[in-house]
């Protein structure tokens, strides 16, 4: 890719970060669908000597663009969520069981029924339907700023948090921690690809890709949120304490000593920003200074989120979908309007078959909250990095189904999401439930409202 395209793409995202969230945060329509749009449009102008938009080809770039951008999502996700969740108490913990259901019960149930399509309809490689399964089931925590909560709430503003509504939060909490959570299963896909049977690596797997890299990412997460709270708030030194000086790279400190360290250490970093994040996030709760962090986290996460967008439109007229068939399409479609609604769906109701409401939810969140799984750039991202470490069957397809699964994603739940949640909404005022109201939102907000912090112990 050229300097001038660079520039070019550049500033076209600059200039939608300012003008969309204001111009579409009413409108049946996202900003995801416009800067698509937008990227498509200007990859039909003439093509620059040297611009290539291969993700095979630019696969480190995609790789790593992506990485930045879903870094800065999950910053902001952590940052933003307002509902505590104290592992040493019983009690806050289940305040999170929708979040727990669809982790550990319906993500799961999409790897598992997207890898058996793809090998046993589709006829996939078990390692390539694996894979599929592994990079599409996360969902995003980037491209669902119209389903997610608003930003932090602090002292003076505590009518504001939307403690009513669950399905924001369910979506927010999902996808902040699954996108850490679904490298287990790329990993598996890797080995698959590379050791064979599943006899020769199984245990190995388990130990410590699936059980030893997530304590690894949590405990460093953990650590990392304690100690800069500990200095941002309460240090000795007035000159340390920067929650008084209202200074928020505090924030990407954060994201980079948590992911790091956690690197360093073999965990999953991912995993380790978004605790770090909710752990800072716990500290003194109603000091302004957590506003001030996520807003910078938040600009900056969507002007990439913006940037990504346009080059994914330009690289769609560049043959990005040139590989796609009958197989891919099928099975992007079914992943969207089958697999996650019915996982969803399923791992909400088991053990409440006859309950009206389950962890908060009535039949019709449930219903939105199941729908609503957006797929996007973090799957990009898993995409990219496993094509890196193994060699997979038909990678140009693997590319081509997965833009198709982000693309259909984008437009059916970008022109679906405002009026579903104006409706949830309106039937909560009805009902007499207090409701947040939202503000303009960019396609990079990852909004806040009824979310997080780690644990009190910072």
């Amino acid at each position: 890719m050229t300097a001038d395209v660079v520039f070019l793409v550049s500033g076209i995202a600059l200039l939608a970060a300012v003008v969309l969230p204001s111009l579409l945060h009413k409108a049946a329509i996202s900003a995801p669908i416009v800067l698509l749009a937008m990227g498509m449009l200007i990859g039909l102008l003439p093509t620059p000597d040297g611009l290539v938009l291969d993700p095979v080809e630019n696969r480190a770039v995609v790789e790593h663009v992506t990485e930045v951008t879903v870094l800065l999502a999950l910053m902001g996700v952590g940052l933003a969520l307002d509902r505590p969740l104290d592992l040493r108490s019983w009690s806050s913990i289940r305040r999170w069981s929708v979040t727990w259901r669809l982790l550990l019960l319906a993500m799961p149930l999409c790897i598992g029924a997207v890898a058996l399509l793809g090998w046993g309809l589709l006829g996939l490689a078990p390692a390539t339907a694996l894979l599929l399964g592994a990079v599409l089931a996360p969902t995003d925590p980037v491209l669902a700023s119209d389903i997610q909560v608003e930003g932090p709430v602090t002292e003076g503003h505590e009518d504001e948090i939307d403690e009513e509504d669950e399905v924001r939060f369910a979506l927010t909490s999902e996808a902040g921690l699954n996108d850490g959570l679904a490298f287990p299963f790329v990993y598996a896909a890797i080995l698959a690809a590379t050791e064979g049977a599943f006899a020769s690596w199984g245990a190995g797997w388990f130990g410590w890709e699936l059980v030893g890299k997530v304590a690894v990412g949590v405990l460093t997460g953990l650590a990392v949120g304690w100690v800069l709270a500990k200095i941002a708030f309460r240090a000795p030194s007035p000159s340390l304490r920067m929650a008084e000086q209202g200074e928020p790279l505090l924030a990407f400190a954060a994201l980079l000593l948590a992911y790091g360290t956690s690197e360093v250490l073999h965990g999953y970093g991912f995993l380790a920003v978004f605790v770090a994040a909710m752990t800072l996030r716990s500290a003194e709760r109603g000091n302004e200074y957590h506003e001030h962090m996520h807003q910078v986290v938040e600009r900056l996460e969507r002007l990439m989120t913006l940037f990504v967008l346009l080059l994914l439109g330009m690289a769609l007229t560049h043959g990005l979908l040139a590989h796609l068939d009958w197989r891919g399409a099928l099975l992007a479609l079914v992943l969207v309007l089958v697999v996650r609604p019915l996982s969803a769906l399923l791992a909400l109701r088991v053990g409440h078959a006859k309950a009206k409401e389950v962890s908060g939810l009535d039949s019709r969140e449930r219903l939105v909250t199941a729908f609503f799984g957006v797929r996007g750039i973090g799957s990009l991202y898993y995409l990219a990095y496993a094509t890196g470490a193994a060699a997979f069957d038909g990678q140009r397809w693997l590319w081509s189904t997965v833009a198709f699964t982000i693309v259909l994603s984008v437009i059916l739940h970008g022109v679906l999401a405002t009026p579903a949640m104006a409706r949830l909404e309106k039937r909560r005022k009805e009902r007499g439930k207090q409701v947040r109201p939202r503000g303009p939102g960019g396609p990079g907000e990852s909004g806040a409202g009824a979310g997080a912090p780690v644990t009190s112990t910072a």
